[in-house]
């Protein structure tokens, strides 16, 4: 990996950093780079969920992916607001626009944050043919105020299964977040960090391995079924 791609990653060892391959996946090198969304559970100013999304974003970069992060900031509660409200709009859109997410919360009260609960319930299953989020990749990753704890990412893989994405078997869960980030809100050298770096290569191997044929993965008998009945009605309506 060239030095320049690293120069904003002090803690990675360059020997070690390897960017994913698509041939050694078996896959068709990338049109374009990988596209991620980064959700982020906390609007604290000190917000280390925050922190570890941008940390967790510039690994992203140096592995070659494309990436955006959503400020929760002013998204309405889910059904407090009509769906064409701006915050909204732009958090579905950007869903839409991805090819992976990552979705990093604090644990509050034993379970994952409102804030990274209410971005998720704003994402429908589908937006007439659109489905913004089954056969997208996600990685989930939790900080803690206390002990490390695993009760915030098993609950977004339960909800990444629900809105039918392909939740990789990696995660992170970083203990005591307060002694992990610098004051400058950078992720400091520990075996929290590289498992971050494990979680980040993870998500992008998945991606590059299966965005291609994500289409033929997600495509069901069930659907089939109702898209052909759909289309048989049409024609017997023409018909009268």
């Amino acid at each position: 990996m060239p030095a320049s791609k690293l120069s904003d990653l002090p803690n990675i060892d360059p020997v070690a950093f390897e960017a994913p391959a698509a041939d050694e996946l078996g896959s068709q090198p990338p049109a374009h780079p990988p596209r991620i969304l980064l959700l982020y559970g906390s609007l604290r100013e000190r917000s280390f969920s925050r922190f570890q999304a941008q940390e967790a974003a510039r690994l992203l970069k140096a592995f070659g992916a494309e990436t955006r992060i959503f400020n929760p900031s002013g998204l309405p509660l889910p059904d407090d607001a009509p769906v064409d409200h701006p915050k909204v709009q732009e958090l579905r859109e950007l869903s839409a626009w991805s090819e992976g997410q990552v979705w990093c919360s604090p644990e509050r009260h034993g379970a994952m944050t409102g804030i990274m609960k209410a971005q998720i319930d704003w994402i429908p299953l589908s937006i007439g043919a659109v489905r913004p989020t089954q056969g997208k990749t996600l990685a989930v990753m939790q900080v803690s105020g206390g002990s490390q704890s695993f009760n915030a990412v098993n609950q977004m893989r339960v909800l990444g299964r629900w809105m039918r994405m392909i939740t990789i078997p990696n995660q992170s869960s970083v203990a005591k977040a307060y002694e992990q980030f610098d004051e400058d809100g950078r992720m400091k050298p520990s075996p929290y960090y590289d498992r971050v770096v494990d979680v980040v290569e993870e998500l992008m191997k998945f991606t590059l391995l299966t965005r291609g044929p994500s289409a033929y993965l997600t495509d069901r008998y069930s659907e089939r079924k109702e898209a052909a009945e759909k289309l048989a009605a049409r024609v017997k309506l023409s018909a009268i």
